[in-house]
């Protein structure tokens, strides 16, 4: 045992993943195992085989792996490139980095569009870097859909338009590991031909299961693609996903938590799902504003509906003000990774959350913010619950 006091109430997870899971998630994986070769792992197989791909708005095949969200990084790249293919990416933050690094180590050869981490993916320049290309050698175009180090989105939708406007065949790969389920995402509509994600962000579930939903075009590419692959090998899951099985041993709780997510999410509608995110994500930035403090994303456009980056002042360490507020009110912020170590803090806003939670995260941090001796102006907490009740007025009246 401890020698630590308890502490009483519960721990604030305000990180953009792992979020807390919902009691009914965490109850539906508190089951004994099946015999994942039975009759009745057969129809959990299949019935989250075909919800998961209502999450991302698709009819084609959605894979699920017993990995994180690196592994499906990973087959998104092996199944549909060979050695030496020149890929597309935009630096959006430090995901874009990391998947850039594998990119790099699979022997592809990666053409980077910077930014400042303070965007989304620009469509413009993605246009005329493929219009370049007059040979098409340029296989795929790798974009983050939700970049969780900066809290900035890019728009899929406006990729696909400047793939097609450039007239160019390239794969359109993006990763949308803090998206899925936070922010509005067409695989199909968009012409997305793969996308990834985790399961421990908008999903509500803990880490271990990842996701990769994939168009014909993928498929059709991954038939002559040569990079080495084996346990991500997409011929392998599809083979056996059509009768609800998998090729190896599945992680048969988390799958029993993903059958509980999908129909937590439906319950509440897809869209209210995305309008909640939206809404909470407006709150928090209007907290950050009123404090007088820089939200990290310089356009509106590119507001993530997940996570909010809040820029410290100079002179102040944001890993400093997270310490104190973890120890004083025992309440976890999201730490600034790569370039925006020590100089950022991140407040999620995602998953099985609500707008007092959100309100009650706001006060931990406008408290830690005086106890710090952050310069700040007061009255941040109030900014956001004016911009809550603004939103919630219509339905009041309507009750």
């Amino acid at each position: 045992m401890s020698n630590e006091p308890r502490r009483p109430g519960r721990h604030f997870l305000q990180i953009p993943g792992p979020t807390p899971v919902p009691e009914r998630i965490l109850a539906a994986m508190a089951r004994q195992i099946l015999d994942h070769r039975g009759p009745e792992f057969q129809k959990l197989g299949k019935r989250v085989l075909a919800g998961v791909k209502t999450l991302f708005k698709t009819t084609g095949h959605v894979i699920i792996y017993p990995s994180s969200g690196t592994g499906a990084w990973e087959a998104a790249l092996t199944n549909t490139l060979s050695p030496g293919d020149r890929v597309l990416m935009v630096e959006t933050g430090q995901f874009a980095v990391l998947w850039k690094q594998m990119v790099d180590r699979l022997g592809l050869r990666a053409e980077v569009i910077q930014s400042d981490w303070r965007i989304g993916a620009d469509a413009n320049e993605i246009e005329a870097h493929l219009k370049k290309d007059k040979t098409h050698s340029i296989k795929a175009v790798c974009v983050v859909h939700n970049e969780t180090s900066t809290g900035c989105r890019t728009r899929l939708d406006e990729v696909r338009k400047a793939i097609d406007a450039a007239k160019h065949p390239a794969l359109l790969m993006t990763d949308s590991i803090s998206g899925l389920a936070a922010a509005d995402l067409r695989h199909d509509e968009w012409g997305i031909d793969v996308t990834v994600s985790g399961s421990q962000k908008g999903l509500m579930m803990p880490p271990g299961l990842s996701f990769t939903a994939i168009s014909d075009k993928a498929i059709a590419a991954s038939k002559t693609a040569t990079l080495a692959r084996s346990y991500f090998s997409w011929d392998d899951m599809l083979a056996f996903n059509g009768d609800g099985f998998f090729p190896y041993t599945p992680a048969t709780g988390l799958l029993y938590g993903l059958d509980e997510a999908i129909k937590l999410l439906h319950e509440e509608g897809l869209e209210n799902v995305f309008a909640r995110h939206e809404r909470l994500g407006e709150a928090v930035r209007a907290a950050v504003r009123a404090w007088g403090l820089e939200v990290n994303c310089r356009d509106a456009k590119y507001d993530s509906p997940a996570v909010t980056t809040v820029l410290m002042p100079d002179g102040h360490n944001a890993d400093a003000f997270r310490k104190l507020v973890l120890e004083t009110f025992n309440m976890s912020l999201g730490t600034g990774l790569n370039k925006l170590a020590g100089k950022a803090f991140r407040i999620a806003h995602l998953g099985d959350t609500n707008e007092l939670t959100v309100l009650g995260a706001l006060t931990g941090v406008e408290m830690g913010l005086e106890l710090a001796g952050v310069p700040h102006k007061k009255g941040g907490v109030q900014a956001a619950m004016a911009c809550i009740a603004d939103a919630a007025r219509p339905f009041a009246k309507a009750a």
